[in-house]
């Protein structure tokens, strides 16, 4: 068969091996004794096709100069932007269809260069599947990184799933691949076809898909991320000026799929809609500040919580669609409260339609195993160091800011990340250039997404879940920190909880545990964290970690919330820790609701409430909680009868509240602490009240100090102390 185009070349894309269809598909303007131009198309389906020629009668029969399926045409007086194909396919079922490559490249040079770079902040504004349209033409065009494919193919429905059909144009050196396809709308279901070295072809998900199927399905879908309409403005600009260390911050940790569940339809989540309902007024009534999502990024294997994410730019399908999740948030806003997502920039999961061996090489990950896989976790560890990579996710961290209005980011994993050798054994893992342990290029990326974020949305928190002594974790980059707003404060929990599962007959002897946490206290900006984590696992619920009959569970519960809540540092707690749960979480089934029914249980919740609102009222419980002007011990000394008490101040040093624990079932009356300000203090708060089901005892409401000198302060008081109590005193000009 003859043919103006070579034929090494169209056999080659036939072949599905052709990287630049550019050069030979659509409109080409005809040189040598050739009139008009050449137009080219390859339909693998078709039996035959026509060209029609726009706004006109000409209708155009097409040659097939290759068996499988190429066609050309040799045509006068008909412009680049002046026809369409009608295909007659091999079923003789008729469509009009445009030539995609007829319509102009659409990633600019700049583009190509920041993202190469790694300095492209908002990939996303590029990569993926983005709705427009070209030349008064509806459709998508379609952008990925895939550096060592021999050929990139978006397939879909459009095309039977055909790699053949739809090649995207190579963009040289930069490792690109785009092409816009006609007529394609909101909905529509495609992948990459990867076709790599050594016969390696996959079909991909979209890295930065903004929406996915559910699983166990994995096509990615085209879906309008700027079309959703935000009413949250009055929150966006009280949080650009807020100061967040300086406000109280309670926050309510949350698994969507466990919360609560439809349990008449099936057992069934609550979308994101019916999260909006029902989510929002519990944890505004409880006086949360702030929820915390377990990880929303779309992720195959519900056993992981969504710690092993597949599409990072995509909100998990399992609660409705991205702009479901994006009215969520809007109600939050509007209702005062603050979103942080739980963000997995650590490691990513191997299965094969994700990043892993992306493009037949390893793209996203290291190849050496020492350095590429978490072997406790079974999973694949981003390559820092590479520019694509950080452009990838540094924008991601963007995305959710941008497009989601999301208020703070907990990073997982981060010790994971910072350390070359974890969890590893001599031999496993690969120094760093200068013989160190450390990952320098997971440090400078931690760094940089610090600072980018920061700088660009103002009020923003984020938080590091790092578990060992990195020093500076919570300062800022240009004093050589790596520049988080707050650290989750592993030690506080770990030894508190060792502490509290202790009989309070030996709790004398592990006094240290309970105070050791105030010698390091201010060297990091801390959040106090009773997560998912501590109930899962074999680890028991809050309430069964707990000594003693079943009072004496409830009270330790129950001083050990009023101890949380006076410490320095900020608050987090995981769902059904507030309501007493005896089993731990199960994440596919939802709490057990049905307690509040008992008294113990719902008088539990009613103190978690009033603890939250007095905090957040409380000065002297939030304004210095990173520094020693906001604190003083009244008295750690005191192991043989258990019991601490010190002073929380405000940046007013005369504003302050006492806080005192009993941490054994013994009450001690006529009990002497000193304290800095003489007059009439209150008791503000009584963890052993009889509205926290407690035994009731206390002072009366009010306390006068006496003139008596007592533990380095001119004043003391003399208290009744309740068993497994805490309890709070202000001075009454306050």
């Amino acid at each position: 068969m003859k043919m103006s185009a070579p034929k090494d070349v169209v056999q080659s894309l036939v072949d599905g091996n052709w990287y630049s269809p550019y050069d030979i598909l659509g409109w080409h303007a005809a040189t040598g004794a050739a009139k008009g131009a050449w137009i080219r198309t390859y339909q693998p389906f078709a039996k035959s096709v026509e060209l029609l020629q726009r706004g006109g009668t000409r209708k155009l029969k097409m040659k097939r100069v290759h068996p499988q399926g190429f066609y050309e045409l040799n045509a006068e007086n008909i412009g680049a932007d002046e026809y369409t194909f009608r295909i007659t396919g091999d079923d003789g079922h008729v469509w009009e269809v445009e030539d995609p490559y007829r319509f102009p490249l659409q990633i600019s040079d700049v583009d190509l260069y920041l993202h190469g770079e790694g300095t492209h902040y908002r990939t996303y504004t590029r990569m993926g599947a983005h709705l427009m349209t070209l030349n008064g033409v509806e459709g998508v065009h379609f952008a990925v990184w895939a550096p060592n494919a021999s050929r990139v193919s978006v397939t879909g429905w459009f095309n039977r799933w055909d790699g053949r059909h739809h090649p995207m144009q190579n963009r040289g050196s930069s490792g690109l691949w785009e092409l816009f396809i006609p007529h394609l709308k909101q909905g529509d279901l495609y992948k990459f076809e990867i076709k790599g070295a050594n016969g390696f072809v996959a079909q991909k998900s979209d890295p930065y898909a903004f929406a996915t199927e559910l699983r166990p399905r994995t096509a990615s879908v085209v879906w309008n991320i700027d079309a959703y309409e935000w009413q949250d403005e009055a929150w966006m600009q009280r949080r650009r000026k807020t100061d967040w260390l300086k406000q109280p911050i309670n926050v309510y940790e949350v698994h969507l799929g466990s919360w609560r569940r439809v349990a008449e339809e099936e057992d069934r989540w609550l979308t994101y809609r019916e999260l909006a309902d029902q989510l929002i007024p519990y944890v505004k009534d409880l006086g949360y500040t702030h929820i915390e999502l377990l990880p929303i990024s779309e992720h195959p294997f519900d056993g992981s919580w969504g710690y092993q994410t597949i599409g990072y730019y995509a909100p998990t399908s399992r609660f409705g669609t991205p702009d479901d999740l994006k009215f969520f948030i809007d109600r939050c806003h509007q209702e005062g409260i603050g979103v942080i997502v739980d963000w997995v920039p650590a490691h990513f999961p191997k299965d094969a339609h994700g990043l892993a061996y992306f493009d037949g090489s390893h793209l996203y990950e290291h190849a050496d195993p020492r350095k590429g896989e978490h072997m406790d976790w079974g999973t694949l560890i981003f390559n820092y160091g590479r520019n694509e990579v950080r452009s990838f996710l540094l924008s991601n961290a963007m995305f959710w800011a941008d497009m989601y209005h999301i208020d703070g980011f907990r990073v997982d994993a981060v010790a994971s990340m910072l350390y070359l050798d974890y969890s590893r054994r001599e031999g496993e893992w690969v120094p760093n250039e200068y013989g160190g342990r450390e990952n320098l290029d997971a440090v400078s990326f931690l760094k940089k997404f610090n600072e980018i974020v920061h700088e660009d949305y103002p009020g923003i928190i984020t938080f590091a879940e790092e578990s060992t002594a990195w020093p500076m974790v919570s300062r800022p980059t240009y004093l050589g920190g790596l520049g988080f707003g707050l650290k989750w404060n592993m030690g506080w929990m770990n030894d508190t909880l060792e502490y509290f599962s202790k009989d309070p007959i030996y709790r004398k002897y592990h006094h240290n545990e309970i105070t050791f946490s105030l010698i390091y206290a201010f060297t990091e900006n801390f959040i106090l964290p009773f997560s998912h984590d501590e109930v899962v696992h074999g680890k028991g619920s809050m309430l069964n970690k707990m000594p003693g009959d079943m009072w004496q569970k409830f009270a330790n519960v129950r001083v050990l919330y009023s101890y949380m809540y006076a410490h320095p540092g900020k608050n987090l707690m995981f769902m059904g820790c507030e309501i007493g749960q005896w089993d731990e979480w199960n994440c596919y089934r939802a709490l057990d609701w049905h307690l509040l029914k008992w008294d113990p249980h719902h008088k539990l919740q009613a103190m978690i409430r009033d603890l939250n609102n007095l905090s957040a009222s409380l000065p002297p419980l939030y304004e210095q909680d990173f520094s020693w002007d906001g604190f003083e011990w009244i008295d750690f000394h005191d192991s043989d009868q258990s019991l601490i008490s010190f002073v929380r101040r405000g940046d007013n040093p005369d504003d302050i509240v006492v806080c005192l624990f009993n941490l054994t079932p013994t009450p001690r009356e006529g009990y002497r602490i000193g304290v800095p300000i003489p007059g009439m203090y209150q008791e503000i708060f009584n963890s052993d009240s009889e509205h926290y089901w407690g035994s009731n005892m206390g002072n009366m409401g009010w306390l006068p100090s006496d003139p008596i000198p007592w533990q380095g302060h001119q004043h003391s008081l003399l208290i009744t102390v309740p068993p497994l109590a805490g309890i709070y005193l202000r001075p009454e000009r306050y």
